[in-house]
């Protein structure tokens, strides 16, 4: 198909498919999860009095942190049950930041962890079709089998629970977890104040987790929302712009990386050359060429508030 053909269908697909729904994938078929709700807490904000949206700044420029080894994990553990583990080990004592990654892995591994058998099963019969790209899906989808094999249906991976896990995160005082949430239209508060102050501090933070949690509330979802949103939001381009700033902040943007791994696997949106990372790929499938100026300045513009070189 002609690459002018394949932008539009490409862009919004690469927009859906990271963009959290409260179903899971499990090969062809959709797994249903429940419906449940997180109550948003009302804001005691004064609606009248609206303070500017938030300004970028230039600041002095730093090297993007390294991730932790506790984050690292998520990426890089071959066994995401063992990993899974030492999470919930240290979510009971406190750790934010593992109630935010477990939150993850129960992400990832959801399709396979429905039904471990029929997703094997679809994988096989994904082989014998030769689709094009078949063999980035292949790997992607063998890949969360390697590393989601021993969890089972009795997990219970659901919409509920990873929402009740990012808010227990979020009080607990992950930021990730308040932009996952935000994203997942759950907010802590459905205040505007709340909100321009969560972007704000997301921006501040350069944390790369918090920027890809964020980033779907930044798309075309927050059309006309600029004046809470900030600049940089309210198109599919910005929200593929926060997705490549979190890259350059430290995210695992690699062809095996997770964010690569659940295009291919959950949205069916897969790389015909193996060894693309995000970056190139969104370039390449999702970003026609009369925006690539546009998305490069908006990377920009949120890299200079972070203080990391774009």
């Amino acid at each position: 198909m002609p690459r002018k053909l394949l932008l539009p269908i490409l862009l919004v697909g690469l927009l859906g498919a990271l963009a959290w729904v409260p179903l899971r994938q499990a090969g062809w078929r959709v797994a249903a999860s429940g419906d449940g709700e997180a109550d948003a807490i009302p804001s005691q904000s004064d609606e009248a009095s609206v303070p500017p949206a938030p300004q970028l700044r230039p600041v002095a420029l730093r090297p993007a942190s390294a991730l932790s080894p506790l984050r690292r994990g998520f990426e890089e553990s071959p066994d995401l049950f063992a990993y899974s583990r030492e999470l919930i080990a240290r979510a009971a004592a406190g750790d934010a930041d593992a109630m935010w990654l477990l939150s993850l892995v129960q992400d990832y591994c959801a399709g396979f962890a429905a039904d471990p058998a029929g997703y094997a099963q679809d994988t096989r019969v994904i082989a014998k079709l030769g689709l094009s790209g078949g063999a980035a899906m292949l790997s992607a989808r063998e890949r969360v089998q390697r590393r989601c094999a021993r969890f089972v249906p009795l997990d219970g991976f659901s919409l509920p629970m990873i929402v009740n896990q990012r808010t227990q995160a979020a009080r607990a005082g992950s930021l990730a977890a308040e932009a996952a949430l935000l994203a997942m239209e759950r907010p802590l508060d459905a205040g505007d104040e709340y909100r321009r102050d969560l972007v704000q501090r997301v921006l501040d933070s350069g944390d790369p987790f918090a920027f890809v949690a964020i980033a779907p509330a930044m798309g075309s979802v927050g059309s006309g929302h600029s004046e809470t949103l900030g600049d940089v939001s309210g198109s599919e381009l910005s929200e593929i712009a926060w997705r490549l700033a979190s890259c350059r902040l430290g995210m695992d943007c690699s062809p095996a990386g997770s964010m690569m791994t659940n295009y291919c696997v959950n949205g069916g949106i897969c790389s015909q050359d193996e060894t693309q990372d995000f970056s190139t790929f969104a370039r390449d499938a999702g970003v026609p060429r009369q925006g690539e100026d546009n998305v490069e300045e908006m990377v920009g513009t949120l890299l200079s508030h972070t203080g990391v070189e774009g």
